[in-house]
C-alpha cells in the first residue's frame, strides 16, 4: 500500500461556475502512465508481454472493484490516467477529477444508442 504524504484544498474561481474546491494529494512517485509503457514498447517493435498486461489488468480490477465497493465510480478510465512502476509492477488508478459517489436510482449520464 501507497503512502499518503500530503493532501491540501484550492480553491477555484471560474467565471462560468460556482467556486470550486479541489482536492490534491501527495503520494508515492509513479515513473510513467500505462499509455507510455505500451508505446516504449511499440517503439522498439516488442509486443507487450502477456505476463505484464495481465498483472496489470488483476490490479487495475482490483482497484476498480475496491472503489465501486465504497460507492465511487471513477468515470475516465483510460491508459493516460493508470500509472504504472515498470520495475516494481505496481499499478495505480489515478485522476478521479470526474469521479461520482453512486447513488441508488439517481442517473449521471444518458445512454444513447445509434443503429
Amino acid at each position: 500500500m501507497e503512502k499518503l504524504y500530503e493532501y491540501f484544498l484550492i480553491n477555484s474561481i471560474n467565471s462560468n461556475q460556482e467556486d470550486e474546491v479541489y482536492l490534491n494529494v501527495v503520494m508515492d512517485y509513479f515513473p510513467e502512465n500505462l499509455y507510455q509503457a505500451i508505446q516504449s514498447y511499440a517503439k522498439k517493435r516488442l509486443i507487450f508481454p502477456n505476463t505484464l498486461a495481465k498483472v496489470y489488468a488483476y490490479q487495475m480490477f482490483r482497484g476498480l472493484a475496491y472503489i465501486h465497493g465504497l460507492g465511487i465510480c471513477h468515470r475516465d478510465i483510460k491508459p493516460q490516467n493508470i500509472l504504472v512502476n515498470s520495475s516494481t509492477f505496481n499499478l495505480r488508478i489515478c485522476d478521479f477529477g470526474s469521479a461520482k459517489q453512486l447513488v441508488e436510482g439517481k442517473i449521471f449520464t444518458k445512454i444513447i444508442f445509434f443503429f
